[in-house]
């Protein structure tokens, strides 16, 4: 039988520090004497009340989780944390009826970006601390999870990244609580300086910090209906662009650069091909910009598609315009850029750079197998052979992604929604990005009018997405329950 407890206390501790959270969201409110603050107190409270049990009677127990426990841990902790990070949502005067408050909740703690919410430009403060949070703990939950329980999962090629192993010179930290310090000391830091570079941009400061939470998290939430589109100004856009990106970079080689080795965020190879995809992405769309849309300038395209296509590329999800508008070009850029996302051990979202660089490694190792059979070819990343075991985690990965895209798209094209909303929120949804394509789920416009089936399955959708597939499907094998 599979020990619960060392779970149960785990999510005890893990509803704690979300009811903690809620109090600042509810601080916010009373400061401004908005009564929503008692919504955010109650709901602090049921949260602490079941947090504190399951700690506390699950005490105890051997707290050596084993891999099948990760697996179980991992998927419950997200799913949990959506359940109860819902109810500010539902017992706030929002009109929400509890689908759709779940799947807010689920788009901010996966950092997705999609909403059900309208009116964000005179939605209460403590609503949109709460959106900000969501995503903040997160991006911050991602990263430590990618760094410290993926790799011991052997996810979708993650092994590559493991920072305890035989290899001393490979360690950052010797604990796996120290790097979860040291990073969120890291994500504090960039936080912070996202939201002095947002209020140097003459951005207020509310909204300056709810974004810098959501741009160091590449969450995409907005206090504004219009996204960033509600700032008209380069500098506040071209600010968004750089801390997305900072972002999509991996914080174990932060750690390093902390330690004095500050080469090592430029000496890797996924953030090389990141950076490459990133320019050569942006000078494209660009030129179509520049060239089709009348009466748009070299300036103000440039400026349109660093922020739109970092926003996509990155899974942040914000916009600055309809790009579903520009015609045929980028709306199929659009869409295939919603699957790259940054780099692995980051807050970002989608496939991720290694896992190309992977692929085609190994597919350029076969190819030469082809052309000279008795020759030797070894697949190589990071100047490193890449292991079989990395290969097959990878292929797999790419195969599940896929069947899992059409699935939910399928599911949504059943269920009456049209060609492009179906395929676009499933994209959206497993790639994490927030906005979809088209005129209902579009850059400009919410989920709000699906259906609440549609909700459910987007949510699901949301949640295999960001915990790599393997981790939530593995569930769902009988084998995994057997003794």
């Amino acid at each position: 039988m599979l020990d619960f407890r060392p779970i149960a206390f785990v999510l005890g501790i893990l509803l704690s520090i979300l009811a903690a959270a809620m109090l600042l969201p509810a601080l916010a409110d009373l400061a401004v004497g908005n009564p929503d603050w008692q919504v955010f107190c109650g709901s602090a409270a049921a949260t602490l009340f079941v947090g504190a049990a399951l700690a506390i009677t699950s005490r105890g127990g051997s707290f050596d989780l084993k891999v099948r426990q990760a697996f179980v841990l991992t998927t419950l902790a997200w799913t949990v944390i959506a359940t109860f990070g819902a109810l500010p949502f539902v017992f706030a005067d929002l009109n929400l009826s509890y689908t759709d408050a779940f799947f807010e909740s689920m788009s901010g703690i996966t950092t997705t970006g999609a909403t059900v919410l309208v009116g964000l430009d005179t939605a209460p403060p403590g609503i949109l601390m709460w959106r900000a949070l969501l995503q903040w703990l997160g991006g911050i939950g991602i990263i430590v999870m990618a760094l410290s329980i993926l790799p011991l999962l052997q996810v979708g090629g993650m092994q590559l990244f493991r920072l305890e192993s035989s290899d001393t010179s490979e360690k950052v930290l010797p604990k796996a609580a120290q790097i979860a310090t040291s990073i969120l000391l890291i994500y504090v830091a960039l936080t912070l300086l996202c939201a002095a570079a947002y209020a140097a941009a003459e951005v207020p400061w509310f909204p300056a910090l709810a974004h810098a939470m959501t741009t160091i998290s590449t969450g995409g939430f907005s206090t504004s209906d219009r996204s960033m589109g509600a700032f008209d100004s380069g500098a506040v856009h071209y600010t968004a662009a750089a801390f997305m990106i900072a972002g999509a970079l991996p914080f174990a080689l932060y750690l390093r650069a902390v330690r004095g080795n500050l080469r090592a965020l430029f000496r890797d190879s996924q953030v090389r091909w990141f950076f490459a995809i990133v320019v050569v992405v942006i000078a494209a769309m660009t030129a179509y910009v520049w060239q089709n849309l009348e009466g748009v300038g070299l300036e103000r395209a440039l400026q349109l598609c660093v922020f739109n296509v970092v926003s996509i590329i990155t899974g942040t999800g914000y916009a600055t315009a309809d790009y579903g508008s520009w015609g045929p070009f980028a709306i199929g850029g659009f869409f295939f850029m919603m699957f790259i996302g940054g780099c692995a051990g980051s807050t970002t979202c989608g496939i991720k750079g290694f896992r190309f660089q992977v692929a085609y490694a190994t597919a350029r190792a076969q190819m030469n197998k082809l052309m000279h059979p008795h020759g030797v070819f070894i697949a190589y990343y990071n100047g490193r052979p890449i292991p079989e075991s990395v290969s097959e985690s990878v292929m797999s990965f790419f195969f599940l992604f896929v069947v899992s895209f059409v699935a939910l798209a399928m599911g949504l094209g059943l269920l009456g929604l049209d060609f492009v909303t179906s395929m676009s929120g499933a994209a959206s949804a497993i790639a994490n990005v927030g906005p979809g394509l088209g005129p209902i789920i579009g850059p400009t416009g919410t989920f709000r009018d699906l259906p609440d089936t549609a909700m459910w399955l987007l949510s699901f959708g949301m949640l295999l997405g960001r915990l790599e597939l393997f981790t939530v499907l593995m569930l769902i094998v009988p084998g995994f329950w057997r003794n």
